[in-house]
Parts: structure tokens; C-alpha cells; sequence
């Protein structure tokens, strides 16, 4: 059976946390890496500079900013409503099509 994706937790915040990620998702501190894993381990890896915390905790904070915003307008935007009825309408046009060729 394979690992789970998801396997620790952050300290700082309590989220969970990808097994080989780097910075929290939630929070942007730095995950300690307290189990590596054995097939990490047998490759080697190249040196990474390492960005500053506070320059990702940044970035973190103005994408959950972005995108919660996102996620509260869209279902106010009546110009998704209307793009998601109209490809309903032509799913339903190309089914009753194909029904008319294939019965008449």
C-alpha cells in the first residue's frame, strides 16, 4: 500500500502538510524535515537557494487574499451563471442531435 500524500502537520499552525513540502500552504514557515523519506534519500539533489520567509510568507498571505476573493465572487457573478447554462443548453443540443440521427 502506498504512503499517504499528506503526512505531517504544520508546528506553527497545525495544517496538514504535504510529505515533501518545503513551506506550509497556510502559514508559509518552514516545515522541519523530521522523517525522510528512503527514496529521497538514494537521489541526489541539486542545491536550492533558499528564499527568504519573510518574501514567502508574503506571497502566501497576497495568494489567500486572491483567492478567496475569487472563490467568494464567483458565485455572485452572473456572467459564470450564464456561461455555465448556455454550455448546458448546447450539451443538451448535441445529445438531442445525435439522438435525432441515430432514431430517425
Amino acid at each position: 500500500m502506498s504512503e499517504p500524500e499528506i503526512a505531517r502537520r504544520c508546528t506553527a499552525c497545525g495544517v496538514s502538510v504535504r510529505q515533501h513540502a518545503m513551506f506550509c500552504p497556510q502559514c508559509g514557515n518552514p516545515i522541519a524535515d523530521t522523517a525522510p523519506t528512503q527514496a529521497l534519500d538514494s537521489v541526489p539533489r541539486p542545491p536550492t537557494p533558499r528564499p527568504s520567509e519573510d518574501g514567502v510568507r508574503a506571497r502566501v498571505e497576497k495568494l489567500q487574499k486572491f483567492s478567496s476573493v475569487v472563490i467568494d465572487q464567483a458565485g455572485y457573478d452572473p456572467s459564470l451563471r450564464f456561461l455555465l447554462v448556455a454550455a448546458a443548453l448546447f450539451l443538451l443540443f448535441l445529445v438531442l442531435l445525435i439522438l435525432s440521427k441515430v432514431i430517425g
